[in-house]
């Protein structure tokens, strides 16, 4: 299999999902090789942080509106979606999200199963932006 690499730029609002869902289907025709429990943790996890973009980066220049770029790789060994947005910097530690002990709670789940489901999540504030790396490798527990 070639690399694949899929690029978006588009507003962060709740229609953009299904676009990035019909990206991730362009991902896995050209990435056939990967088993569908692979692809469901990282669909999840993408859809996830960035439903969170959307639901929560609110752009510092409300003329240009909340923004995000996406890009998908996929090679043999792995999965990667980058994803930037222009919103206001999150202040949060990865490494102490978990989910949130209500059962009930309508709220506060996406990045615990982004981290549950991924092999390795980061994010970073660069150049007043806030970036998203989540990755995932073949056949991994995640």
């Amino acid at each position: 299999m070639t690399d694949g690499r899929l690029v978006l730029s588009a507003p962060a609002v709740p229609e953009v999902l299904e676009v990035v869902h019909s990206m991730l289907a362009q991902l896995w025709a050209r990435a056939d090789s990967w088993e569908q429990r692979d692809r469901s943790r990282f669909e999840l996890a993408v859809i996830e942080v960035l439903g969170n973009v959307v639901e929560h980066a609110y752009a510092h220049d409300a003329e240009s509106g909340r923004r995000f770029d996406i890009t998908l790789v996929a090679d043999d060994e792995r999965v990667v979606a980058s994803l930037a947005d222009n919103g206001l910097p999150v202040a949060l530690d990865l490494s102490g999200v978990a989910l949130p002990e209500d059962e009930l709670a309508e709220s506060g789940r996406g990045l615990a199963l982004a981290t549950a489901a991924l092999d390795d999540l980061r994010y970073e504030r660069v150049e007043g932006r806030n970036h998203w790396t989540l990755e995932c490798r073949r056949g991994s527990a995640g």
